[in-house]
């Protein structure tokens, strides 16, 4: 079994194994934050408030990534992916190790944390984008798939495991000593890009034909461009902005769902999201297993899948029930992200590629906010059960669009073939 895994390249890979015990850490590290950010915001913002500062550290910490990814494509496009993914994970540590500090001096307000916590993930579009063009780069394109699911499920693992050890660090030492956890986290990172990564052991693209034709036009364009030109790139962001957009009222209304409609505790909410962590756990360890599959169809039939079981949650439905539902949705969360950032790696060539999963990377930083604003208006208007009703109809509806359009656009692309094809001479 160990010998026919699809996971057995990849961890028997030099290079890979040099970054997995740094990204685990750093990954870890972001589980842990997931609390901590939050919780410290609650300590310093005034009561009056709290409720405010919270979202607004909670943005901070995610939302400045898809503006370094607009504006700072000039100067990072044409950096080496180990370059990209260290200068984040430096910035990171620098950023967020001063948070700790300034509250030991007694200077840390809350406009003075908002504002480390934006520094720190200004580079995040361009890091993510650079670990994952990294593998593209020294794995062969068959163990893609493999690889992408081995980042996904640590991402999984650490967002089930970084909780439980920060409850017990903020009671023990504050919310500051998470954090400065974190940073250091992502220093040890960064020292695996400095010490153990070298940019010479990471080969440069190859140079095509088709990419000296149009070098010109290339070392200009960005990731957002040159999606724009590439219908199959196109679609695929369409469908993950919609995918996770429409996903983005769920973190809205399921809190309320538990609290009001089934007069439920936080410990029950604590078991969906847990639940749903196991099940991207398992579903992460899975998708190496789907390299064999055809990656576009595979990928919308995840989106279609994710919104049925999703459906259970606003019903009057039993709690398992609910709770099963909710830990499907969680195994098929990995897999998407995994089968569309391979989808990515192989539709662009690899000069290009950290621009466009960079691109990639700032469109979901953005959906996931947006969707979770359009929560709260829908909640008020039509309760929590039907918003998310509404939601898992919304990605069924998405997912169904997605296979309609591709199917029309094959079908019009073999007519057009069949078209121009010569017609048999008689007697052929």
């Amino acid at each position: 079994m160990m010998k026919s895994s699809p996971y057995r390249p990849v961890l028997s890979h030099r290079t890979v194994r040099r970054l997995l015990p740094g990204f685990a850490l750093s990954s870890l590290g972001d589980g842990m934050a997931v609390v901590a950010v939050s919780w410290f915001a609650i300590e310093l913002a005034p009561a009056a408030d709290r409720a405010v500062w919270v979202a607004v550290a909670a943005a901070a910490y995610t939302l400045p990534g898809a503006f370094g990814a607009l504006v700072l494509g000039r100067l990072l496009r044409d950096r080496a992916p180990t370059q990209l993914a260290g200068w984040d994970a430096a910035l990171r540590a620098c950023a967020l190790g001063a948070i700790p500090i300034a509250y030991l001096l007694g200077v840390l307000g809350m406009g003075l944390y908002v504002v480390l916590l934006a520094a720190s993930s200004v580079l995040h579009s361009w890091g993510q984008a650079g670990v994952y063009t990294l593998l593209a780069r020294v794995l062969p394109e068959r163990d893609h798939l493999a690889g992408n699911a081995v980042l996904s499920t640590i991402g999984s693992s650490c967002t089930v495991v970084g909780p439980m050890i920060a409850a017990p660090l903020i009671m023990w030492g504050g919310a500051a000593t998470v954090i400065a956890v974190d940073a250091a986290t992502f220093a040890v990172l960064a020292a695996t890009f400095l010490l153990a990564i070298r940019t010479s052991s990471v080969p440069e693209p190859a140079r095509d034909v088709d990419a000296d034709a149009d070098s010109d036009t290339a070392s200009r364009a960005t990731g957002f461009t040159v999606i724009r030109r590439n219908p199959t790139l196109l679609g695929l962001l369409a469908l993950s902005f919609g995918f996770f957009f429409l996903f983005g009222p769920v973190y809205v209304a399921l809190p309320l769902h538990v609290s009001e409609d089934l007069q439920g505790s936080a410990g029950q909410l604590a078991g969906f999201y847990t639940a749903f962590g196991v099940g991207a756990v398992i579903g992460g360890t899975l998708t190496g297993y789907l390299s064999q599959w055809r990656l576009w169809p595979t990928t919308i039939g995840i989106v279609i899948a994710f919104g049925a079981v999703m459906l259970p949650l606003g019903l009057d439905v039993p709690h398992m029930v609910a709770l099963g539902s909710f830990a499907i949705a969680g195994l098929l969360w990995p897999p998407y992200s995994s089968l569309s950032t391979t989808l990515f790696q192989r539709s662009t060539t690899a000069a290009l590629l950290p621009q466009v999963l960079a691109a990639s990377s700032s469109v979901r930083v953005l959906s996931v906010p947006l969707g979770s604003a359009l929560g709260g208006p829908l909640v008020a208007g039509f309760g929590a059960g039907d918003t998310l009703r509404l939601a898992a109809m919304g990605i069924v509806v998405l997912g169904l669009a997605a296979a309609a359009t591709t199917a029309l656009r094959t079908l019009t692309a073999r007519r057009s073939a069949s078209c121009q094809s010569p017609s048999p001479r008689r007697g052929d």
